[in-house]
């Protein structure tokens, strides 16, 4: 199974707040995040990780290349700014035709155990997909995820309807066929990962909700404290 990061966003809010080191080299807990992600598939049995950044941070650049030379798993990284992080997940997407994958963002956290039984859960499942919910809301603009009572996904909303327990927790475990949809996404120019997620579901594709305690993102100064403490079991 490959596991794949889409890195390639500026971290403008971060650094506007005053943080110097460019998002995937912020550190939690004296880690960068984009090296705890690596540590963590590897853990999880990963045979390649995809990782693609801007061009325009040099700093991210070198610290994947010499962290391609000491790590334990085989590391891809593309270099390349995107409109969309559904175009980077087009960029990443020629990597990941032949397996099942997994797909988040670098500033996804989430704590090992339950990611650990989620890859699991997804490598004995005959589904197309399974995403990553959570029931905690911490984001500006949360997806909402309809299911029925097995947790099969029915729908993704801008807003919560009745058949919302979940937003989005932003990992994704998809098959090659979640690719075709992806092509043809990009062949009628839309964007946005959440446009591509309800097209999965419009193609007839079999998705699967699958519950994690609390996920967060890292968007601005403040979040890094909070992703501390919850990661230090602390919140």
């Amino acid at each position: 199974m490959k596991f794949a990061i889409i890195s390639a966003g500026e971290g403008s809010r971060l650094s506007q707040e005053g943080v110097r080191l460019p998002k995937p080299l912020v550190q939690l807990n004296g880690t960068a995040m984009i090296d705890r992600l690596i540590r963590i598939f590897e853990a999880n049995g990963a045979e390649q990780v995809v990782v693609i950044i801007n061009n325009e941070v040099p700093e991210t650049k070198t610290h994947l290349a010499e962290l391609k030379k000491t790590s334990g798993v085989p590391l891809e990284v593309v270099v390349k700014t995107t409109p969309s992080s559904m175009h980077s997940f087009y960029e990443l997407s020629r990597y990941l035709k032949d397996d099942k994958f997994c797909l988040t963002t670098v500033d996804t956290i989430f704590r090992e155990d339950e990611f650990a039984r989620f890859i699991e859960a997804f490598k004995a499942s005959d589904k197309d997909g399974m995403m990553a919910v959570t029931d905690y809301i911490d984001d500006e603009k949360p997806l909402y995820i309809s299911t029925d009572e097995e947790l099969n996904i029915t729908g993704f909303h801008d807003e919560a309807t009745p058949q919302c327990r979940y937003i989005s927790g932003g990992i994704y475990c998809l098959t090659p066929k979640a690719i075709r949809t992806l092509e043809g996404c990009m062949e009628k120019g839309m964007s946005r990962m959440r446009n591509f997620q309800r097209q999965l579901v419009a193609d007839g594709l079999r998705l699967t909700a699958y519950p994690f305690s609390k996920i967060l993102d890292v968007d601005h100064a403040s979040d890094i404290v909070k992703a501390e403490a919850f990661l230090n079991r602390k919140e």
